[in-house]
C-alpha cells in the first residue's frame, strides 16, 4: 500500500530555499544590534543597519522565489 511519495520542489529546490533562508537571517542579524534606552545611540543610522541588512534580506527573499521557480535541467 505504499504510494510513490514525490514532492512538488526537488532536492536541489530545497537546498536553494535553505541557502535563501539564511541569506534573510543574515540581513536581519546585520540589522539588529545592542539598543540602549537610556542613551541616543547614533549607530543605529549606520549603514550596516539602514541599507546593507534590508538589502541582503531583500536578495534572501528574491533568491528564495528563484529557487522556488528553479526546474532543473532534464537529463
Amino acid at each position: 500500500m505504499e504510494e510513490n511519495k514525490r514532492f512538488t520542489l526537488g532536492k536541489i529546490n530545497l537546498i536553494l530555499i535553505a541557502v535563501g533562508f539564511i541569506i534573510i537571517v543574515l540581513g536581519f542579524i546585520l540589522m539588529s544590534g545592542s539598543t540602549t534606552h537610556t542613551d541616543f545611540n547614533p549607530d543605529i543610522f549606520s549603514t550596516r543597519r539602514i541599507t546593507v541588512g534590508p538589502m541582503t534580506s531583500f536578495f534572501g527573499f528574491l533568491f528564495i522565489i528563484f529557487a522556488i521557480l528553479y526546474k532543473p535541467k532534464a537529463k
